[in-house]
């Protein structure tokens, strides 16, 4: 089908976009370095340097380690705690959100892309499974943007969390600033978001059997795409 497929190459590279910031924010979670505390002159936390994720919070010691890790002591943070902050909190469940409704908006789009260069469809149905796709990963942006911009800013007031005894941490840092987690959250919605607008503004271009006829009338069987017809010259 050489119209959809010549109308959607901007789609297939959002797509490829889609796929790459939804990787970058599967990966944000699981990253410790969202908070970068320091914490100097302490006898456990003999790095220094203390790390605060939306799961865990962790520091290297000499004093402390860890069950299963060499120099690294970690406790959990857990949504029903009553220390958690509302940004950490909202980063679990969120994040958690975004995954999945991102994973929803990439499934469509592999199978939106399907009909337009391979499938039998009419043009308004790809029109809407592009569309579909870039509404599912605008919101998918959305919903990791939240989380990221409400740590971040909590990093930049330079807000404490009163931790309880058995995660070895003072109560406020010395300095703080954020780290890599928040980074690659960010780089991943921002993908995602410009993937979801390039997705949402596909129009398709204009056919000789579309314009005296119905749009929604026309199948597509891709026997005009010179793929099909490389055999015929051979």
């Amino acid at each position: 089908m050489t119209y959809l497929a010549h109308t959607a190459h901007a789609q297939f590279a959002a797509l490829c976009l889609a796929l790459i910031g939804w990787t970058l924010t599967a990966m944000a979670p699981g990253l410790i370095q969202w908070r970068v505390w320091e914490v100097p002159g302490s006898k456990v936390v003999t790095s220094g340097v203390a790390w605060v994720g939306i799961w865990r919070a962790c520091f290297n010691s000499h004093a402390l380690v860890s069950e299963g890790l060499r120099s690294m002591f970690c406790r959990s943070i857990r949504l029903t705690e009553s220390f958690t902050p509302p940004e950490i909190a909202a980063g679990q469940v969120l994040m958690l959100l975004s995954l999945l409704v991102g994973l929803a908006g990439n499934a469509a789009g592999v199978y939106a892309m399907r009909m337009a260069y391979f499938g039998k469809a009419k043009v308004s149905a790809v029109c809407w499974g592009f569309i579909s796709t870039g509404v599912l990963v605008l919101l998918a942006a959305l919903l990791s943007f939240v989380p990221l911009i409400w740590n971040l800013s909590s990093v930049v007031a330079n807000r404490t969390i009163d931790f309880p005894e058995e995660f070895k941490l003072p109560k406020a840092p010395r300095a703080q600033h954020a780290g890599c987690g928040i980074a690659v959250g960010l780089v991943g919605s921002v993908l995602m978001a410009l993937s979801g607008l390039v997705f949402c503004s596909y129009r398709p271009g204009r056919d000789p059997r579309l314009r005296a006829g119905n749009r929604d009338e026309v199948g597509f069987d891709g026997t005009d795409n010179p793929a099909f017809q490389s055999h015929e010259r051979l």
